[in-house]
């Protein structure tokens, strides 16, 4: 019988509010350890925690973008816990009454198909601090680790989803689709590599067509799309193995290695009971009225979907490509301004997602560090329009454009004197040329059916570009060759 994944993810996204969520501290990234965590952070005796107003909006933004139930009667808990990191010996958190209820989000697959994604619920809670072990923070002596408890008091959402997913792929988009649209409310940078969205991982395997979910295990605090891929594919075969070899599977805490590929057990998974959850005496429920939630409906902005299906009616574009340029709002602001400056949506995507995009892979950048503007690759479209460079060459102007060689791509094809070469007499000479150099080829070609002639035309301009320096209009010289070849 064939194996099956059940897998449910709890994604954690730090909200990027000025202040933490119960007190007026700031959240602002790299400063000294601890350095603003105050006492309300840390639960001194006395103090009071109030609630960020801010961070409550936030939530209920994302509610709406997935168009989930919104709880107007909110209510937060203290979820008890010892950790090195939790200062208070308690997160306070939400369970029975959490800020948004159940929604859905849909996924793409890489072979056309959607599937919709329940979310349980998502709910506001405070990040804990973090650990520091020996290199990564100045101590004496050997073995020590350190508390920097900046983070602490941090607003988050986790967002809780159903165990609907059935593969890594279909895990990955999942957590792509949720980055996506946080990233568009604006509510997070979703920087996965700095901690600001983080993800468990809830991992089981069945038969196909048993109804029973088998005993998962959860994965903690994954950091990357790629790592995600790669932990629960190994977990998956990791359980496959031992229900295979007669074992059983221990509900437990695992922690994924990316150095080494495997998960290895961390602790016994915690029941909810052994988090002993009450309502937090020093906060009172929180009332939503249905103002708020209209108000804050009207802020929305145009969300990923939405956005991906006006850019195939207004542009023109096929779903693979609507569906590269807004994965990130970044990039798809950019695709548009290069659309709007150069005349040519089509043209535009193919160079965002194609020359632009791995120029950003290679080098390890977001679209908000590329060297090349949106005027600048807009600017290089428009003299591909024009013809004053072939497709060839503009790759070379984008590459000087890309090395800061020049601020245009018409300074840079002028100082390289880069301009396609269309004049007629000029052209007609080089394709006479051509074909008094190369007569053996010029019978073959007279010769051949059209099948064949498709294919030896492409010596002959190959041979003209060579005496152009690959500064001859292509679609001129086909045209030229056609006439004098009798083509």
């Amino acid at each position: 019988m064939e194996w099956e994944t059940v897998i449910g993810l709890e994604v954690h996204v730090q909200l990027n509010t000025q202040s933490k969520i119960f007190s007026g501290a700031s959240t602002a990234f790299g400063s000294a350890p601890n350095t603003q965590a105050c006492a309300v952070d840390l639960a001194l005796p006395g103090t009071l925690p109030v609630l960020n107003e801010q961070a409550l909006k936030d939530a209920i933004l994302f509610g709406l973008a997935i168009d989930a139930e919104i709880c107007q009667a909110s209510v937060f808990e203290r979820k008890n816990y010892f950790y090195p990191d939790l200062p208070k010996g308690y997160q306070t958190s939400q369970m029975d009454a959490p800020i948004v209820g159940a929604g859905v989000v849909e996924i793409s697959l890489e072979d056309g198909s959607t599937r919709q994604i329940r979310v349980h619920h998502a709910h506001l809670e405070e990040d804990a601090g973090k650990s520091l072990h020996e290199a990564n923070f100045e101590h004496h002596g050997q073995g020590q680790s350190g508390i920097d408890l900046n983070r602490a008091g941090t607003p988050l959402i986790e967002i809780v989803s159903e165990p609907d997913m059935r593969s890594a792929e279909e895990a990955v988009a999942y957590l792509r689709k949720l980055h996506s649209i946080i990233t568009y409310l604006g509510i997070s940078d979703g920087d996965m590599s700095q901690g600001s969205m983080r993800c468990d991982a809830n991992v089981s395997v069945r038969f196909k067509g048993e109804e029973q979910y088998g005993t998962r295990a959860e994965i903690k605090n994954i950091n990357s799309f790629r790592f995600v891929d790669r932990a629960i594919k190994v977990e998956a075969q990791r359980q496959i193995d031992v229900l295979e070899d007669g074992g059983k599977i221990v509900q437990e805490t695992r922690l994924y290695d990316s150095d080494k590929n495997e998960t290895r057990s961390m602790r016994s998974k915690e029941e909810a009971n052994d988090y002993r959850y009450f309502p937090c005496p020093d906060l009172l429920p929180v009332k939503i009225e249905s103002s708020l939630i209209e108000q804050l409906r009207t802020q929305l902005p145009e969300l990923p979907d939405a956005k991906r299906q006006r850019f195939e009616s207004e542009y023109g574009l096929s779903a693979y490509d609507a569906g590269l340029l807004t994965g990130e709002r970044a990039i798809a602001d950019y695709f548009e301004d290069v659309a709007k400056l150069s005349g040519d949506a089509k043209l535009a995507a193919n160079w965002v997602n194609g020359e632009l995009s791995a120029a950003l892979n290679k080098e390890d950048m977001n679209i908000a560090a590329s060297p090349v503007s949106a005027e600048q690759l807009g600017g290089l479209i428009q003299r591909i329009r024009d013809n004053t460079i072939s497709g060839k060459i503009a790759k070379q102007v984008f590459e000087g454009l890309w090395n800061k060689e020049a601020d245009s791509a018409d300074a840079y094809i002028d100082a390289k004197g880069l301009k396609q070469v269309s004049d007629t007499g000029a052209l007609e000479a080089m394709v006479d040329e051509v074909i008094a150099n190369n007569p053996e080829q010029v019978e073959q070609y007279r010769a051949a059916d059209d099948g064949k002639r498709k294919k030896l035309i492409g010596f002959f301009v190959g041979q003209i570009m060579k005496v152009s320096k690959g500064q001859a209009n292509p679609g001129m010289v086909n045209k030229l060759l056609n006439e004098k070849l009798g083509g």
